[in-house]
């Protein structure tokens, strides 16, 4: 099969955003953002945030990550261990409970697991939540706009241009994909294992962003390392594929990532990080992966531009 990355044929699925969807919309952002009232003149109730300090202490010795200050929760919300939540349920302001409770048997601590438990609390603070009304107010403080026809139109704009974006997006990596698959290319073994590795890599550094390790994952999971391994290998396979096409239709129509493309790159990045160009091209210098990272990216991005200007696109 010869390679073939131009004249390629796709679909592009647009999606037109309804006023259903705007609504739900409207309804998402109600639940996550609920007006917040400081109650001091009652204990805390079922609904109520607290923001409370806890110490956690098993046999009478406190253990490893059962302590925080300042902690909110929402009670009700079941996101602590069970029975935690209602113990704080008819306490006030500056009271210091102490919680009893019994860790679930599955619990991803063995050490704890099963155990009874004490949890030394204090309430600092009890909010009260409540759900907006759909209003001028509200569109005002959530959209900037001066009312809620103003806002739902904002907002339907919005909600239009993202998915488009989205669909591009996945337009252009089925296109790459396509092109990739007429590529004359097997992957070695040793490449493969170290690209499968990477991913797991990037795994247990979502997991421990959570104070979780990939073992703990397998366990809630049910699933063990070496399954995810062999998931693995095949995207792994697939990613090689599509970086050997890219690096092959690079260097076939002279692609390169200039200076001032590599600067607006770091700009972005810079922006997202709240750091200057300057400051992002020092810690770029020191670090050879972020410019190497940077590099590849801005040329993936020629790549897939020009895959997409050559194809033959029929919107659906």
């Amino acid at each position: 099969m010869s390679f073939t990355y131009r004249g390629l044929k796709a679909d592009l699925k647009r999606y037109l955003v309804t006023e259903e969807d705007v609504q739900k919309q409207i309804e998402g952002i109600l639940e996550e953002n609920p007006k917040i009232e400081h109650v001091t003149d009652r204990p805390a109730q079922l609904g109520d945030e607290v923001i409370i300090d806890y110490a956690g202490f098993c046999d009478g010795e406190q253990f490893e990550g059962g302590t925080a200050q300042h902690q909110p929760l929402t009670l009700g919300s079941g996101r602590f261990i069970p029975g935690f939540e209602e113990q704080l349920v008819g306490k006030k302001i500056g009271e210091e409970v102490i919680v009893s409770v019994t860790f679930p048997e599955a619990y991803h601590s063995e050490k704890l697991a099963g155990k009874a438990a004490e949890f030394r609390c204090k309430i600092h603070h009890i909010h009260a939540k409540s759900r907006y009304e759909l209003n001028d107010e509200f569109a005002k403080e959530f959209g900037d706009c001066e009312n809620m026809e103003e806002f739902r139109e904002k907002l339907a704009h919005s909600m239009q241009h993202y998915v488009d974006d989205q669909a591009e997006m996945e337009l252009q990596n089925r296109l790459l994909i396509q092109a990739a698959e007429s590529l004359d290319f097997t992957p070695g073994e040793e490449e493969i294992e170290k690209e499968v590795e990477q991913q797991l890599a990037d795994i247990s550094a979502t997991l421990a962003q959570q104070g979780l390790t990939l073992e703990m994952y397998c366990q809630f999971t049910g699933n063990t390392v070496d399954n995810m391994k062999a998931e693995a290998k095949g995207d792994a396979k697939k990613m090689l594929r599509v970086e050997a096409a890219i690096n092959e239709i690079a260097a076939l129509e002279n692609i390169s990532a200039t200076e001032d493309e590599i600067d607006r790159a770091l700009e972005i990045i810079a922006q997202q990080n709240g750091l200057t160009l300057d400051q992002i091209k020092e810690f770029s210098a020191k670090e050879e992966g972020l410019e190497k990272s940077v590099i590849h990216s801005v040329v993936m991005g020629k790549v897939m531009r020009l895959i997409r200007d050559s194809a033959e696109i029929t919107e659906v």
